[in-house]
């Protein structure tokens, strides 16, 4: 999607796209088959790695308070670089060091702005993409991935 609005749209580009995903992957708590993925860009002059840290953190901080730790580790994802998962202290217990990936990021790759058409020495950009369920799960205390898609009317309730 991000690819389609560079597209469509000179710099400057702000965006946040949901929409959901398929993928071949045995599930577990923490992983689903199909999932919804909300994607973030930001495309112009003078972008850099600490805009990206810095509006990540700054959503983790809004969503899930102060007392939560954040983590960065370095990551691949085929279109930036350097790419980066942020994950976030589990909610059951911080001090057992558990955490959850929430999302993956990076600066756009100067290939992937070249190749729609803008000049990847005059503009920078990051990208984001991130589960809204893995948010849920720890802002809410939920232990299974699952239970979004299980049609409990029990779970959905509480909501």
């Amino acid at each position: 999607m991000q690819a389609r609005v560079m597209e469509a749209q000179e710099p400057p580009v702000r965006v946040v796209v949901p929409g959901k995903c398929y993928r071949y992957e045995a599930t577990d708590a923490t992983h689903e088959w199909h999932f919804y993925q909300v994607e973030g860009l930001a495309v112009a002059e003078g972008i850099t790695f600490a805009d990206l840290k810095g509006t990540l953190y700054e959503f983790a901080r809004r969503v899930f308070g102060e007392d939560r730790q954040i983590r960065f580790r370095c990551d691949y994802f085929p279109f930036v670089e350097p790419g980066v998962d942020m994950s976030i202290s589990n909610f059951r217990d911080p001090a057992t060091e558990d955490w959850i990936e929430i999302m993956g990021a990076g600066m756009v790759h100067p290939k992937v702005l070249a190749g729609v058409g803008y000049d990847p020495d005059r503009y920078t950009g990051f990208a984001f993409g991130m589960g809204p369920e893995r948010i849920g799960m720890l802002k809410y205390g939920i232990d299974d991935i699952r239970h979004f898609y299980s049609n409990d009317v029990r779970f959905l309730r509480q909501f």
